[in-house]
């Protein structure tokens, strides 16, 4: 069965080498990433644009909208990309000229969609900050993705993450979707309540393990965690919204296609692994077609 993986990383982020080397153990690198996507029939991956000007500062305030894929010179072939967005730059006498950059970026064929980094950067999804962009994502018809859950640095604050925060702005925005990444973790009732209320609200299921395979196999072993997440799909009873992604370099890819195996009932595989990404991301189709 070919595979999309929707939440992939390829930035030259401190953190994510580090993890790399001493958790997961993957060969942080296009190559890299070639090969796993290659061994696990991996058609296409979608990549979050984020960056640092400084090392070890992410989520760093200085860097330039929009963020993108900066860990090799070019984004290769077999991704897209999700434009990241520093909302500290959208105010003030810059903003105008942050703004057109990110459309500009928005017209590439190779770009998906939109990733903000809620928690990392501290300001609602629903601030009035961000409605430049959700016109933009309007305009091109584009998701835009927003990171949910616990943060992957003890710089965030986790009330500008939590997934409820969604809710309202799928209220406000019922012209754009959204994508809850990671289930939004550890609150994943709630996320799967925002995705079962609001029909322009999707999920994807990344990041919710970090490491090699013992710590996969501590993990899968364990019934109380598995049910953590079981449940909430169970509630949502919304497969045809829930998207694989693997948030690579956390995570080998085999790894954590089978931790999704697991957890998905197989009658739903094809639509979580492959098919749901078409519904959310308009562009895969065209970008598929041209490998």
């Amino acid at each position: 069965m070919p595979i999309i993986d929707i939440h992939i990383h390829l930035s030259d982020i401190d953190s994510f080498h580090r993890t790399a080397i001493d958790l997961s153990k993957v060969d942080y690198s296009a190559a890299g990433l070639k090969a796993e996507f290659d061994r696990n029939d991996v058609i296409l991956g979608i990549g979050m644009g984020v960056s640092e000007q400084t090392k070890g500062a992410f989520p760093d305030s200085s860097s330039p909208n929009p963020m993108g894929l900066d860990l090799e010179e070019q984004v290769p072939s077999f991704l897209m990309e999700c434009v990241g967005i520093n909302p500290n730059r959208l105010d003030g006498k810059q903003a105008q000229d942050e703004l057109d950059r990110i459309e500009a970026r928005l017209q590439s064929p190779e770009v998906a969609g939109i990733k903000l980094y809620a928690g990392y950067y501290h300001h609602y999804v629903y601030d009035k900050i961000y409605t430049p962009v959700y016109e933009l994502a309007a305009k091109y018809n584009l998701p835009v993705v927003i990171h949910t859950g616990d943060t992957y640095s003890m710089n965030g604050l986790l009330k500008y993450s939590h997934p409820l925060t969604v809710d309202e702005l799928a209220l406000q925005q019922r012209s754009v979707n959204f994508m809850i990444c990671h289930l939004g973790d550890p609150w994943v009732m709630d996320a799967a309540e925002v995705v079962a209320k609001n029909p322009n609200v999707y999920a994807d299921l990344s990041g919710l393990v970090v490491g090699d395979r013992p710590h996969f196999e501590r993990f899968m072993n364990e019934p109380l965690f598995m049910d953590h997440f079981r449940r909430a799909l169970v509630y949502s009873d919304h497969y045809e919204k829930m998207l694989f992604g693997t948030d690579w370099p956390l995570a080998p890819i085999d790894l954590y296609a089978e931790f999704v195996r697991r957890l998905v009932p197989e009658q739903h595989h094809e639509k979580v692994f492959y098919e749901n990404a078409f519904s959310l991301f308009p562009r895969i189709g065209q970008r598929i077609a041209k490998l």
